[in-house]
């Protein structure tokens, strides 16, 4: 099936950005942004030398994952608190809202440099040991947002719960549920991968009380980075719109995708440094398998609504099917 990803015509563009920024907002450039599958996104020059970026949710609809309702409102909530509460580099909220077809849109800074994953080639040794370092801090301030109300989806109270161990299952639930709403080809029996993510829920997330803002797609994808400084300097963390209430290490999956973050003594350094605590015990790494096993499974499943399910995406989406399988079987050897 087609992507969820639908791009502006310029009469919608237009439209979008008079709705944002009132109707004598005088837009110079354009240039689309392709790397993500889900929003349309657009780098922005406005004629007083404003730089944005314009994301644009699919159009009401379209074919989602359940968890993918409201992102980009979730993203602007989590975009004031992340700007009011820490000091990590985050984007600044410009505007937020529904364009005319009824598509939410979201309208933020433009960061300088560009994303770690596109720039990782360029980078010594040197210069990726210290921005991984960077990244840590940034993180631990990231992990400074509580909340006093209930664990998962901020607004969704199918994917919220009191506990986090009940959060999280219903999460688990809802993507399977997805799995078979899109005939998704899991490389396990649904009512198996349940099973023993439900179990292993039960023995290990009730030490979680306390629910933190968790962006949970800290890939090198979404962390920017500027090498043309004397110094490189991580300018910030992007798309935060999957984020939830939960347990701070599960940001750990994503910033270690399909790795450990063991091996990743820098960002532990930054991290410690900043404040962040993690002790990579036998109950931490338990939950991190949980986390991961989250991750494959949400990564899993997303393949059919947005497309990629090409010959091209076969190797990777193998991988990513073999990660879920590994990290069941670690929790049940857990």
């Amino acid at each position: 099936m087609p992507g969820v990803k639908q791009p502006l015509t310029r009469a919608e563009l237009t439209d979008v950005v008079g709705r944002a920024l009132g109707s004598a907002a005088d837009l110079r450039g354009v240039r689309e942004l392709t790397e993500g599958t889900f929003n349309a996104a657009y780098a922005l020059t406005l004629s007083d030398g404003r730089e944005l970026v314009l994301k644009v949710a699919p159009p009401p609809g379209t074919p989602l994952l359940g968890y993918e309702q409201h992102l980009l409102a979730t993203e602007a909530a989590c975009l004031r608190t992340f700007t009011e509460r820490t000091s990590a580099p985050v984007p600044a909220l410009v505007a937020a809202g529904l364009s005319a077809q009824g598509r939410e849109y979201l309208l933020t800074s433009l960061l300088p440099g560009g994303s770690w994953h596109a720039q990782a080639a360029a980078m010594d040794d040197r210069q990726r040991r210290s921005l991984r370092r960077q990244v840590g801090r940034h993180v631990a301030a990231l992990h400074t947002v509580t909340g006093d109300g209930p664990f998962g989806y901020p607004g969704r109270p199918g994917l919220s719960a009191p506990t986090w161990t009940d959060a999280y299952q219903r999460i688990i639930d809802a993507l399977l549920v997805d799995a078979g709403r899109f005939c998704v080809d899991l490389p396990l029996p649904a009512a198996e991968v349940r099973q023993r993510l439900h179990r292993a829920a039960d023995a290990a997330l009730g030490v979680v009380t306390t629910p933190v803002l968790v962006h949970f797609d800290l890939w090198d994808g979404n962390v920017l980075v500027d090498l043309q400084r004397p110094e490189p300097v991580v300018t910030g963390f992007i798309d935060h719109e999957r984020a939830f209430w939960g347990d701070p290490a599960a940001d750990l999956a994503s910033l270690a995708l399909l790795r450990d973050i063991a091996d990743d003594p820098d960002f532990l350094t930054g991290y410690a440094e900043a404040g962040g605590r993690v002790v990579l015990d036998c109950a931490t790494r338990h939950r991190l398998h949980l986390y991961r096993a989250h991750l494959a499974l949400l990564m899993t499943v997303e393949t059919v609504p947005r497309g990629t399910t090409t010959p091209a995406d076969a190797a990777w989406n193998r991988r990513v099917a073999g990660w879920l399988v590994q990290e069941l079987d670690a929790l049940d050897r857990g």
